[in-house]
């Protein structure tokens, strides 16, 4: 059996440790002991994508990507937007910004070498409180989801006063969506007090199975955008 091989290791302020490791063709981003994200299937990551602009008709000049991870979600933006549209990427790590353009670059093609890309590091929530009504659609990747979170800093974004600030950076008529590992009985209950309109849509791992599956929660004031009655 290949054996994993440490590739990079970093050290956040608040002590918490973060692994990039390789096994064959096996790339994992491991946060204290804790996978986070691997390359085995990006599925649901480019579902994120894909549904989100299909929404707006494939119009978005301005989106936010929470969370870089392995650059599957900012990989499959950029091949859905036009070429005047601005992809910014938020990332805490400046590490896995690091990785993405070394060891890692490969597996998404090189998204950050677009220079549609843009790249901020830091806490998406603190850009999210400081663009006020910038973006057109919003996608939060930031962790496995609201029933499993790696970084405790991250539950606020599930929580009302985190998508109240969420909703409070998207233009009019703009979207947002939350990427999920679970569905989420106490997330859709926050969601349904929140005076806007969602939808959960349900993503195979593998397509055609139904056995495993991620989620993505989309959310917009605009009911036509979602296709749907008024949700929650």
């Amino acid at each position: 059996m290949t054996l994993w091989n440490t590739l990079a290791r970093a050290r956040t302020a608040s002590g918490d440790d973060i692994m990039l490791r390789q096994r064959g063709n096996i790339f994992e981003i491991r946060y204290n002991g804790i996978e986070l994200m691997s390359n085995l299937n990006h599925q649901s990551e480019d579902q994120l994508a894909l549904r989100t602009m299909r929404c707006l008709d494939f119009r978005a000049k301005r989106v936010l990507i929470g969370g870089l991870g392995l650059g599957y979600s900012l990989r499959a933006a950029l091949d859905l937007a036009a070429p005047d549209t601005q992809v910014t990427v938020c990332e805490i790590i400046p590490e896995v910004v690091a990785w993405n353009r070394g060891p890692l670059a490969h597996l998404a093609q090189s998204p950050l070498d677009d220079p549609r890309s843009k790249v901020v590091i830091g806490d998406v929530r603190d850009h999210l409180a400081a663009s006020q009504g910038q973006y057109d659609l919003i996608l939060l990747d930031t962790d496995n989801g609201p029933d499993f979170v790696v970084r405790p800093g991250n539950e606020d974004l599930y929580q009302a006063q985190g998508i109240a600030v969420v909703a409070r950076a998207l233009t009019p008529g703009g979207l947002a969506a939350f990427w999920s590992a679970t569905a989420s009985d106490r997330f859709e209950r926050v969601l349904a007090k929140y005076p806007w309109n969602w939808i959960r849509e349900d993503i195979p791992l593998i397509p055609g199975r139904v056995d495993a599956m991620h989620h993505i929660y989309s959310c917009a004031l605009d009911v036509q955008l979602l296709g749907m009655k008024k949700a929650g």
